[in-house]
């Protein structure tokens, strides 16, 4: 007995990028990758949230994330990860301090970046 075939118009389950769209459009996304890596084994390393949204189309170029450690050398409490988006920013801020991830979107500061403060370079 044959399988019966896929539907043409079948839509992948869940929320996917969507490169015309706005950054609103894309929080739904954003959210879902940054709460994937939360839940799992590099939730503390900010390079795992940033490799994690370039797998999923996010432009690497346009991301800013903090420091996975405190000037001490202790975990941080607390990393934000962000993507420009036009002239806006997804944000997420994922850690002990906040409990479960929070993910907004916010006006891009007049500097161009979205995040406060120093931020370490994404150069891997």
């Amino acid at each position: 007995m044959a399988e019966p075939a896929p539907s043409p118009d079948s839509t992948p389950a869940g929320p996917a990028l969507v490169p015309d769209g706005s950054a609103e459009d894309n929080l739904p996304f954003f959210t879902q990758i940054v709460r994937s890596v939360w839940n799992g084994d590099g939730r503390g390393a900010g390079r795992a949230y940033v490799d994690a949204l370039v797998a999923g189309g996010f432009d690497r170029g346009a991301m800013q994330v903090t420091a996975d450690t405190s000037t001490v050398g202790n975990p941080a409490e607390s990393i934000q990860v962000s993507v420009r988006w036009g002239e806006q920013c997804l944000i997420g801020q994922v850690g002990e301090a906040t409990g479960e991830p929070v993910t907004t979107v916010l006006g891009a500061l007049p500097d161009g970046a979205c995040l406060l403060g120093e931020t370490r370079p994404i150069d891997w």
